[in-house]
């Protein structure tokens, strides 16, 4: 499938036809959607931000990122790359972060400082080929990456198949709480193509309505 044009900050273009196919080809979905029509998917407009705040959520719940992240923060007046590589390491400790995570973090800055990341070919690229330049940067995994395809450059058809979230979502809401494998997963998602980074929003707003945002 040819990439998703670059989207501004705001709702993806294919917000309400990627809705409209969900409502048609899945009953979960058919229910789901109406409860959260209000809400949408949103960028934050910047690359830097995106990847540093899916760094801090690592491994851990929805709330507690966000509570690490505010504290984060308050360190510093822009969160830019120059400005986090200025902050010390032990205020980023006491900020609740743990050493790895500082490290990645002080290693994703100087990617950007430096400029070794191709920010301006990403929206040519495909997704395969994005996820494999973020996830040579240190500390940025596949769940990582497909954050960012999701959150930041708004791709419509990505399925975070790693993310807790996701699986828990659709354990839930396709199998009345028993336990999903991947592949239980990826056959559920077959009827969401090719709009799933919508179908996976909307199963996160089941478990949460208040929206994620990296």
């Amino acid at each position: 499938m040819k990439p998703a044009a670059p989207a501004s900050v705001g709702m993806p273009e294919f917000w309400d036809d990627a809705c409209k196919h969900l409502v048609k080809k899945d009953r979960v979905m058919k229910r789901l959607i109406p409860q959260f029509k209000d809400a949408t998917l949103q960028s934050r407009g910047d690359a830097f931000v995106t990847l540093a705040r899916s760094i801090v959520g690592q491994q851990i719940s929805v709330k507690a990122a966000q509570t690490v992240w505010d504290r984060f923060a308050l360190l510093t007046a822009a969160m830019t790359p120059r400005r986090v590589l200025k902050l010390k390491v032990d205020d980023m400790r006491a900020a609740g972060l743990s050493a790895r995570k500082v490290e990645y973090l002080v290693d994703l800055a100087l990617h950007f400082d430096d400029n070794r990341l191709r920010l301006g070919l990403w929206p040519s690229l495909d997704d395969e080929t994005i996820i494999a330049e973020l996830t040579a940067v240190r500390g940025i995994g596949r769940w990582t990456a497909e954050m960012f395809l999701i959150f930041h450059l708004m791709r419509p058809n990505v399925l975070p198949l790693d993310d807790v979230g996701l699986i828990n979502g659709i354990s839930r809401n396709y199998f009345s709480g028993e336990s999903v494998s991947r592949s239980d997963a990826r056959e559920v998602a077959a009827a969401w193509a090719p709009y799933c980074s919508v179908a996976t929003w909307y199963i996160w707003r089941s478990l949460d309505p208040a929206p994620v945002a990296y």
